[in-house]
């Protein structure tokens, strides 16, 4: 029985994240088809001809009518209707500013990659002596930065995601000194946000008993964050 119990085991561990990646998947064509394919004219649609619906197709239209759009919208005539289109949006009292986070939401994560997530770090909250996992940004230039600067101890924006729903979280700003940063990629932060913990990523150690405990992976990062009672400033990256 102790056998048989390993064997199912072994099988649901190998058997069920594709069984939910297929599902997830499946899913997501699913909805894409049931959105464009009723817009498609029967005779140009393969499900006319088969006896059989065909999966996947009203995703491929949607790719094709995307990929089209952006093509008329990098010329004069498309930027033209485009500008013409926001400034229509900016005149409704509700609209707009919706549609302008939207936007300004998808340029940060499809535009400007420069621009994403750097490190993954670790800071005391909500009490001392209790840390919590944040995702950093980088250093810029901002009014919150000018009306809090400290000489030689900036504030950094980091995002502290919540469990097991990392797209949720707290935007916080923080002392640079008051930062310990980690060697985990920004990956293997999110699986161990999403997983509570269950999934952390392995240490990577270097062989001698006098070799330190870390070795860093991300190659931006030169040194490895010091203790807590020995942080510096300094010991974030500098843009």
């Amino acid at each position: 029985m102790t056998r048989l119990r390993n064997y199912f085991l072994t099988g649901f561990i190998v058997s069920a994240p594709l069984a939910i990646t297929a599902y997830l998947t499946w899913s997501f064509v699913g909805w894409v088809d049931s959105w464009v394919k009723p817009y498609i004219p029967a005779r140009y649609s393969p499900d006319t001809y088969l006896p059989f619906a065909v999966p996947g197709f009203g995703l491929i239209v949607a790719l094709l009518l995307i990929t089209l759009i952006g093509f008329l919208a990098a010329n004069i005539v498309g930027r033209a209707i485009v500008n013409f289109g926001e400034r229509l949006l900016g005149r409704m009292p509700l609209v707009r500013g919706i549609y302008r986070s939207l936007k300004q939401i998808f340029e940060t994560v499809l535009s400007n990659q420069g621009d994403m997530f750097k490190h993954v770090g670790m800071v005391e909250y909500p009490r001392k002596d209790v840390w919590s996992l944040v995702f950093l940004s980088g250093e810029k230039e901002t009014e919150i930065n000018e009306k809090l600067d400290v000489e030689g101890d900036p504030l950094i924006a980091v995002f502290m995601p919540c469990t097991p729903n990392p797209t949720t979280g707290f935007l916080m700003y923080v002392r640079k000194s008051e930062i310990v940063l980690l060697d985990m990629t920004i990956e293997e932060g999110a699986r161990l946000i999403v997983s509570a913990g269950l999934v952390a990523p392995k240490v990577k150690r270097k062989r001698g008993p006098d070799a330190e405990a870390v070795t860093i992976s991300n190659p931006k990062l030169e040194e490895v964050q010091p203790a807590r009672s020995k942080r510096t400033a300094s010991s974030l990256p500098n843009k």
